[in-house]
């Protein structure tokens, strides 16, 4: 079964609660986003294996730990890139793909229109970001891509997830581990989230 993880920490639910009005301003929506994004990308790299490595403090040497696995950030364009601003913030040393998947209003499905990411290793793991698990389709088509690749894992960061979403990624990837702050009630008829908080790249960038 897929592993969902909800993150309550007391940032991440008061944040959530500020994306989710539409009062929020724009600077007050980008405020919050790079908080909760922070905050989730902190939980997403926990479980990362170390290295046992030798160093000198001030006063002595001692045996210390530093992540051994390699991060790959891939956020899903456009609203992806809303949670990039947190993950380096945390993760400054990691790699960023990019991925632009554009939905198609009629089917709800995603095709592909761009696609750059660093080479993937047998340490590689690689973190897919997109704000709003909706259908699923965006992320699937991600994960089928770079399973081939063979990276050590993949995990998925989301703000809010549709229950059909992540129904959607466990029948096919069923090991996956998600990350997010909110599992909504359900997908409105046009595959929108309810309650959701709106198009979260618009309300990000500004955009109409």
């Amino acid at each position: 079964m897929t592993k969902t993880h909800i993150i309550s920490h007391p940032f991440v639910v008061d944040s959530l609660t500020h994306l989710r009005d539409k009062q929020t301003s724009l600077s007050a929506f980008r405020r919050h986003s790079d908080k909760i994004c922070y905050l989730l990308f902190s939980e997403a790299i926990q479980g990362l294996d170390f290295n046992t490595v030798e160093i000198e403090t001030p006063l002595t040497k001692i045996k210390a730990k530093k992540l051994a696995d390699e991060v790959i950030v891939v956020p899903v364009l456009r609203a992806g890139l809303a949670m990039l601003f947190g993950a380096m913030k945390l993760l400054p040393k990691s790699k960023i793909g990019f991925v632009g998947l554009e939905r198609d209003e009629k089917t709800a499905q995603a095709h592909e229109y761009y696609w750059k990411l660093p080479p993937i290793k047998a340490n590689s793991v690689v973190v897919i970001t997109d704000p709003m698990l909706a259908t699923g389709g965006s992320i699937l088509h991600l994960l089928r891509r770079v399973a081939k690749k063979n990276p050590k894992e993949m995990r998925v960061v989301s703000v809010i997830a549709a229950p059909e979403g992540i129904e959607a990624i466990r029948r096919e990837f069923p090991h996956i581990e998600i990350f997010t702050a909110s599992i909504d009630k359900k997908l409105n008829e046009v595959k929108y989230i309810v309650p959701g908080l709106g198009d979260y790249g618009d309300r990000y960038f500004g955009t109409d």
